[in-house]
C-alpha cells in the first residue's frame, strides 16, 4: 500500500510596522499555525518567508499596508513569486463591538483570514521599476510645486505691508514676473526696516527660482520614463507627463493585476455606484479609488472640452438628457478611463468587462 503525502497550503497574513512585521499562518482549514515578528529589513524578509514555509507551501499572503510600511515584504514575496493581496484594514467599530482588543498579532491573523476567505482579493502593486520611480518622482515635484507656490504668495504680502519705497517700486506686478524683479534687488548691509523687507522678498524669489529649476530637472527625467513605459498613453489627446504618470502609478509595474476593461475605472474612483430608490434610477460620485489618477481622469476632461469639439458637443448632449455638468464630466471620465486603458501595456487582458 502507497501513501501520498500532499504538501500543506498555507495561507498567511502580516500587520506591518514601521520596524517590525508580525506574520500569521493558517492551514486549508483555516487554523493558527503560528504568529511571529520580523525586523523590516531583508535578512528579516527572507525569515518572513521562511516561517511561512516551514509549515508547507506559501499559497497566499495577506498584507494590510502593501504601498507603505508593507512595501518591502510585498516587493520580496513578489520577486520569489508568492502571490500578495492587499487587505482593509480591520473593522474597529466590529471589534469594539465584540471587545477585542487591537493588537499586531490579531490584525495579523484577521488580514490572513480574509485572504483566505475570498474577502481580499486585490493583487498589491509592484513598484520596483519605471513606474516606482515616477512614484517617487512625483512626491518630490508636488512637494517643489507647493514650497514654489507659497515663496510666490508670500512675496505680494509682504511688498503690500511693507515701506513705501518697497510699494512704490514693486507693488503691481505679476506673479510670473514678481520673483525674476525680486530677485535682482540689491538691499543694502545695514538692520534698517527697509533693507530687511529688499533681503527678504529677495530669498523668498531665490527660493521660488530653484524649486521651478527642481521642478524642470524633475519633468525631465519623468518625460522619459514616461514615454518608455507608455508612448502611446502620452500621445493621446489631453494627457501630458504629469498626467500619465499619475494614471501610470495608479496601475503600478504589474498592470497585468487588472482583470479586464472595468477593472481600471474602479481602480480610478470612475466606476458607477448605483444610488437608485424606488422609480428614480441614478448613480450617485464614486469616492474610492486613486484620488490622484481620478484627478488626472478629470483634467484630461477638461482640457479636452476647450480643444476638442466632439467632448463639448458630447457635453452639451448629456446635459440636454437631462445631466447637470458635473455629472456629464462623470460620464466623460468613465469613458476615458476606458480610453486610457486600451492605452496601458497590460498584456493579453480580457476586454469583455461586464
Amino acid at each position: 500500500m502507497t501513501t501520498t503525502t500532499l504538501t500543506q497550503q498555507i495561507t498567511g497574513g502580516a500587520d506591518d510596522r514601521l520596524d517590525v512585521h508580525v506574520e500569521a499562518a493558517l492551514d486549508e482549514g483555516g487554523g493558527l499555525l503560528g504568529v511571529e515578528s520580523f525586523p523590516t529589513t531583508p535578512k528579516g524578509y527572507a525569515q518572513l518567508r521562511a516561517f511561512l514555509e516551514c509549515f508547507g507551501k506559501v499559497d497566499l499572503l495577506g498584507v494590510e499596508h502593501t504601498g507603505s510600511h508593507g512595501a518591502g515584504s510585498t516587493l520580496h514575496l513578489h520577486r520569489r513569486g508568492v502571490k500578495v493581496v492587499g487587505v482593509d484594514p480591520p473593522n474597529r467599530q466590529r471589534q469594539r463591538q465584540r471587545r477585542q482588543g487591537r493588537s499586531a498579532p490579531q490584525d495579523a491573523i484577521s488580514g490572513a483570514r480574509a485572504a483566505q476567505g475570498g474577502n481580499a482579493t486585490g493583487k498589491a502593486r509592484a513598484r520596483d521599476r519605471n513606474v516606482g520611480a515616477l512614484r517617487v518622482l512625483r512626491v518630490a515635484r508636488a512637494s517643489a510645486r507647493k514650497g514654489r507656490t507659497q515663496a510666490v504668495n508670500q512675496m505680494p504680502s509682504l511688498i503690500s505691508t511693507g515701506p513705501d519705497c518697497i510699494r512704490a517700486e514693486l507693488l503691481g506686478l505679476h506673479a510670473y514676473p514678481m520673483p525674476k524683479r525680486t530677485s535682482a534687488l540689491r538691499p543694502a548691509t545695514t538692520r534698517d526696516l527697509v533693507p530687511i523687507h529688499k533681503l527678504t522678498v529677495r530669498m523668498l524669489a531665490n527660493r521660488a527660482h530653484e524649486l521651478e529649476a527642481e521642478v524642470s530637472a524633475i519633468d525631465a527625467i519623468m518625460d522619459h520614463l514616461v514615454v518608455e513605459t507608455a508612448p502611446a498613453l502620452v500621445a493621446m489627446s489631453g494627457v501630458g507627463t504629469e498626467m500619465a504618470s499619475a494614471l501610470l502609478v495608479a496601475v503600478g509595474d504589474n498592470p497585468e493585476r487588472l482583470r479586464n476593461e472595468a477593472s481600471f475605472p474602479h481602480c480610478c474612483g470612475t466606476s458607477l455606484i448605483d444610488a437608485s430608490s424606488g422609480k428614480r434610477e441614478r448613480h450617485r460620485l464614486n469616492r474610492s479609488g486613486d484620488r490622484q489618477a481620478n484627478s488626472a481622469l478629470w483634467h484630461i476632461v477638461i482640457t479636452r472640452m476647450v480643444s476638442d469639439p466632439r467632448t463639448r458637443h458630447h457635453i452639451e448632449r448629456r446635459m440636454k438628457d437631462g445631466l447637470t455638468k458635473k455629472e456629464a464630466i462623470r460620464c466623460l471620465k468613465r469613458y476615458i478611463a476606458r480610453e486610457v486603458f486600451t492605452l496601458i501595456p497590460v498584456g493579453d487582458l480580457a476586454f469583455d468587462s461586464p
